[in-house]
């Protein structure tokens, strides 16, 4: 599995890249291995305010629903249209392509709460 050293992570398995105000969420390589084969994502509207803890989003594969929470405290600035087309791209590319949606954070100091990609994969072996 492979977790980039410049992102942050939850314990609810979502990724964040900084860039200045905004950030971009995803899901980690772990949560798309656990998930497998996703056939559509559910994306909030543009402008929906997030809370910490609260779900966001709904990633489903062939098997189940899984919902995604909001890593941070903020409101949705974009999210992912292509992804309506092609839901296969939180798979093939979960950091890349497969990002979900890019927030404006109303908290910046809440990304210090978030866990490292050492402090991340940590977690999920003590999880195993």
């Amino acid at each position: 599995m492979i977790y980039p050293k410049e992102l942050k992570y939850t314990k609810t398995h979502e990724w964040l890249r900084g860039e200045g105000e905004e950030v971009t969420v995803g899901i980690t390589d772990y949560a798309q291995d656990q998930i497998n084969d996703v056939v559509f994502v559910e994306l909030p509207q543009v402008g929906a305010p997030l809370e910490p803890g609260k779900e966001f989003a709904v990633i489903e594969s062939v098997k189940a629903a899984f919902d995604i929470y909001a890593p941070v405290s903020g409101k949705i600035m974009e999210i992912n249209e292509e992804l309506s087309n092609n839901p296969g791209l939180v798979n093939s590319d979960p950091y890349g392509a497969g990002w979900l949606v890019k927030i404006k954070l109303t908290k910046p100091e809440e990304l210090d709460k978030l866990l490292s990609a050492d402090e991340y994969e940590h977690f999920l072996e003590k999880e195993k």
